[in-house]
């Protein structure tokens, strides 16, 4: 008979999940690479949202999701 894997074992096994999202205030949320910000602050590192086009500092912006041992998305930090 196999034994069912704790929640914690099986985290570790396939790593963290990650999300990084930025929300914009036309209600759209879209998704950037983990490493976007290290890439300086200038006016080419603003984001425009997908839907109105609005330009977003990804530095300030972020809210960093992880998958949780639960089995649901939540907020590690903004």
């Amino acid at each position: 008979m196999m034994k069912k894997k704790s929640a914690r074992e099986n985290q570790e096994q396939h790593g963290l999940l990650r999300m990084f999202l930025i929300p914009c205030s036309c209600g759209t949320t879209f998704a950037i690479a983990e490493d976007f910000d290290r890439q300086g602050t200038h006016i080419r590192s603003f984001l425009p949202c997908p839907n109105c086009g609005k330009r977003h500092d990804p530095k300030n912006r972020v809210l960093r999701m992880g998958y949780s041992a639960e089995r649901f998305w939540k907020v590690d930090g903004c």
